[in-house]
């Protein structure tokens, strides 16, 4: 019997200009998330960070330039 392994968040980028988070997965799936104003992308990243803070290295943040 094989054992199914279960597929976690590995790293999320949040690029700021674009208002946009790419997710990746620890089985190698990427989504892109993007924000249609403002509003909704400062939301977002309000759960991002508050779901990541005790976890290193999983969130990071695009160069703006």
């Amino acid at each position: 019997m094989s054992r199914k392994t279960e597929d976690y968040l590995s790293r999320c980028v949040v690029d700021t200009l674009g208002r946009k988070f790419y997710l990746y997965s620890s089985e190698g799936n990427e989504k892109i998330i993007e924000c249609q104003n403002v509003g909704e992308f400062m939301n977002v990243l309000g759960f991002v960070r508050e779901q990541l803070k005790d976890k290193d290295n999983v969130l990071a943040y695009s160069d703006p330039l």
